[in-house]
């Protein structure tokens, strides 16, 4: 489009110049020779306004031109606003959301994906990649990690763990956790026998040492937890463990009515959350997420592929024949979606305002320049014909005049 609106104006230089030579052969030609120069003037003069707003036209630094490069920065400012006054608005999005059903679109995508090559898959696809890779993976990284630790500190976990091995042990699902207690004691046994017969010898008197009864001790001792371990590994009734599934139903109760036990539950839970392991964890498991996420996008096909591709089907099916689980999907998406922008709206203001200004001149230029695209240079084209059009009216009102 530059060469069409750069040759409709070199073509009207010609034509300019060509009857401006032959108006004294015949009048007509002055209709051509003013229309040529009008389209001149126009062509010329929209290409200096569109070139304006990029750069300095011809290099010359001619003031008010080079728009784009010098306002940058208020751009960037002006769009993140923007944004932020109309789309992370939590009321607004609340009733956009309200429209979208969000489980059925996807259970119908899940269940049904378009064929391999879709325009609609390539488009998801590389617009889902060129955004994992366009923002920051350490602030956006920052923003995942914080968004769970927020989650996580608002959620209280006792009740949850109460409920939770309240219903293991009510359906008996408790049994292999105490059996590979009791496997790991009798283990624990076996490979400590010789320290505990240390032990024995050493809290033993001297009168026992010196007839050999330590030892006596020590084996009854031995022999008896090994006993133990075994009788309670074999009789699910044995009053021991009993005992012990009596604790973990005490344990089910305080973790869900206990005061004390919540609160320390939860000094735990903001303990662990607070400690640079969990946190270098959570960048690990950001990381392979976002790999991840980068592979699929890059290859939707062999995403969709195999178990995966069979389960996510499946889900597919699901979530289009149930509306419940429908229902429960777009309260969830739309409470995540209006929490987000409510918690992290000027957070993803400052990530665009700041992506922008991290910008450099040229590549903001070049990206809103191709971003507008053919637009500008019909502008051009029109300006030439319209400008041609307007000379050919004031050379035929001059001439009937």
């Amino acid at each position: 489009m530059r060469i069409v609106a750069t040759g409709l104006l070199v073509a009207m230089a010609i034509t300019f110049f060509i009857s401006r030579a032959l108006v004294p052969v015949h009048p007509g030609w002055g209709f051509v020779r003013a229309f040529a120069e009008a389209a001149m003037v126009g062509g010329l003069a929209d290409w200096f306004a569109v070139t304006a707003l990029f750069r300095h036209p011809l290099g010359l630094p001619i003031p008010h031109t080079a728009i784009v490069p010098r306002n940058k920065d208020r751009i960037g400012d002006t769009l993140a606003q923007f944004l932020r006054s109309n789309f992370l608005v939590p009321r607004v999005v609340a009733r956009r959301m309200h429209r979208v059903d969000v489980a059925r679109a996807a259970g119908r995508w899940l269940a049904q994906p378009p064929g391999e090559g879709g325009r609609i898959r390539r488009g998801a696809s590389k617009l889902a990649a060129e955004m994992l890779q366009a923002f920051d993976p350490q602030r956006l990284g920052g923003m995942v990690k914080a968004t769970i630790g927020t989650r996580l500190r608002a959620t209280e976990v006792s009740p949850i763990l109460g409920q939770l091995l309240k219903a293991a042990v009510a359906e008996n699902r408790h049994a292999p956790l105490l059996d590979g207690g009791i496997r790991w004691a009798a283990r624990a046994l076996s490979s400590n026998e010789a320290l505990i017969r240390a032990m024995v010898h050493e809290r033993a008197g001297a009168l026992l040492r010196w007839t050999g009864l330590d030892e006596t001790v020590a084996d009854r001792l031995i022999g008896g937890l090994d006993k133990l371990l075994n009788d309670m590994a074999e009789d699910a009734e044995h009053p021991l463990r009993l005992k012990m599934e009596e604790g973990l139903d005490r344990l089910a109760w305080d973790l869900q009515h206990d005061r004390e036990t919540r609160e320390r539950v939860e000094a735990l839970k903001a303990e662990m959350i607070a400690n640079p392991a969990m946190q270098r964890w959570l960048d690990g498991l950001w990381e392979q997420a976002r790999e991840a996420m980068l592979k699929i996008a890059r290859d939707p096909e062999a995403a969709m592929a195999g178990k995966l591709g069979e389960m996510l089907r499946q889900l597919g099916g699901t979530v289009q024949a149930d509306p419940g689980l429908a229902r429960t999907i777009n309260r969830f998406v739309r409470r995540t979606v209006v929490g987000v922008a409510a918690d992290y709206g000027d957070g993803i203001v400052r990530l665009v305002s700041e992506t922008v200004r991290g910008w450099d001149a040229r590549t903001i230029t070049t990206r809103l320049e191709n971003a507008v695209g053919r637009d500008l240079q019909y502008i051009r084209v029109n300006g030439t014909l319209v400008g041609g059009i307007v000379g050919l009216a004031i050379h035929g009102v001059d001439v009937l005049l």
